[in-house]
């Protein structure tokens, strides 16, 4: 069997119309040497009848788990089904830019000593209404480790962005180990700390991801606890050798996660009714 160059890999749970439209998003891209990998966790609805619609391409692989994992399983399960040089969790209910995988690779083949390519993204909301670009805060580039993790100390929350926006080495993630929630909140960001203790960082200030806010997506469901879990984690790897921020990045990082969580509220009351 021929080894893809990417692996996509889509976690679901009863994803419905949201995961035909990531799986679409997929299979439309420029960039065709990957395999698209489902993986089902346990859901009681038609998912599986959904996805069969998609299995007469050879890329398309659907997986079940037997019991329902939870994310933090379940994007561990995805870690362990890739093929690929380079791996993508992209969750059922986000979406990918036509060239997103192209404008990736190219950037990790160019470059070995980098661990992952990350990108400016659209925040969507009910019906796919575009509500703004969430912009790197880099141009396109090389950004050293500890320069991004650090910011994202000072920044309050996750400036690399959700897993649909970012493209790592299946290499750096053997040695980085398997996602971690003991903070939910920063699932994502904890495991772009652990990639980057092994290399530096890529950024692409196009937006090549969307990612969906709704009323019911699990970032919501755990919005409420997101400054005193961020606070909590900024403060266990604040010292690390990959990050290295001081008291006053620590200080300024709280402060600016309780403003962005309330950002987050009012977002969440009155633009998502």
């Amino acid at each position: 069997m021929i080894t893809p160059k990417v692996s996509v890999c889509i976690p679901t749970w009863c994803g419905g119309d949201f995961l035909e439209m990531a799986i679409r998003s997929v299979l439309a891209q420029t960039w065709q040497d990957f395999e698209l990998i489902v993986i089902d966790d346990a859901s009681p609805d038609d998912t599986g009848t959904r996805v069969a619609r998609y299995l007469g391409d050879r890329r398309v692989r659907y997986l079940r788990n037997p019991s329902n994992l939870r994310a933090e399983g379940n994007w561990n399960r995805c870690l362990e089904e890739a093929r690929g040089e380079y791996v993508k969790v992209l969750p059922h209910d986000d979406l990918i830019e036509p060239d997103c995988l192209a404008r990736q690779v190219a950037a990790l083949d160019a470059h070995p000593d980098v661990v992952l390519s990350f990108a400016s993204r659209h925040i969507i909301g009910k019906g796919d209404k575009p509500l703004f670009v969430k912009r790197a805060p880099w141009k396109s580039g090389r950004v050293a480790a500890d320069e991004v993790l650090r910011a994202c100390v000072r920044a309050g929350t996750n400036l690399i962005g959700e897993p649909g926006a970012v493209l790592f080495r299946r290499s750096a993630a053997e040695r980085a180990g398997v996602f971690n929630a003991s903070i939910p909140y920063v699932l994502d960001l904890d495991y772009w700390c652990r990639l980057l203790a092994h290399g530096d960082a890529w950024c692409d200030d196009a937006p090549l991801a969307s990612f969906r806010v709704s009323t019911g997506s699990w970032s919501v469901a755990i919005g409420r606890e997101q400054a005193s879990e961020f606070s909590r984690f900024i403060q266990a790897i604040a010292h690390l050798p990959q990050v290295r921020a001081g008291d006053m990045d620590i200080a300024v990082g709280r402060l600016r996660a309780r403003l962005n969580n309330l950002a987050r509220r009012i977002i969440y009351t009155f633009v998502l009714r």
